[in-house]
């Protein structure tokens, strides 16, 4: 299942897709301040990638909530891993820090000279973000940057079963 839009350069996609499976520049890990892999999404990566990953977090210090950091992505197809503090479910100012830290991810990516990029449901998970907040908040931050000055050509929206596609693949039509 995929659905695209072209915003002035780029595509920007919703995709069913593992997203550490996938062949791009980069893709983005809603991460814990203290940027540990834990289990879930961060466990395959440390699974699939290797413990490179986690060694190189380690050397970091802690971020906070909207920031974002760059690691190798080791043995992914992907070529890097951004690493981004994003806001938990009922935290005061949700859809600003949302859409902050979806920006400083994709400022990041830039100045990175990423031009392939992979976002999961950002919050979704764990943190308990509702997917309609996150569909709508996150694909209206990434079409506004690429309506701006960027290098970055492609945006995928990598969403693992078909409750998290829809609220995305719904968002999506309605910002074309």
């Amino acid at each position: 299942m995929t659905e695209e839009m072209k915003i002035n350069n780029s595509i920007l996609r919703v995709s069913k897709d593992d997203i550490t499976m996938l062949e791009v520049d980069c893709f983005v890990y809603y991460a814990q301040s203290n940027l540990k892999l834990g289990s879930g999404f961060g466990g395959a990566i440390t699974l699939r990638g290797g413990q490179s990953i986690q060694k190189e977090l380690d050397s970091m210090d802690p971020i906070n909530v909207t920031q974002a950091v760059i690691t190798e992505a080791g043995n992914l197809k992907a070529k890097r891993i951004i690493h981004a503090n994003g806001p938990k479910f009922q935290e005061e100012d949700l859809e600003r820090k949302l859409s902050d830290t979806i920006l400083n991810v994709l400022k990041l990516a830039d100045k990175e000279g990423l031009e392939t990029i992979a976002f999961p449901p950002m919050g979704t998970g764990f943190y308990g973000i509702p997917l309609d907040v996150s569909a709508s908040v996150t694909l209206k931050t990434i079409k506004d940057y690429l309506n701006g000055q960027t290098g970055i050509k492609e945006v995928t929206l990598s969403v693992i079963d078909r409750r998290e596609f829809e609220p995305y693949h719904n968002r999506l039509l309605a910002l074309s």
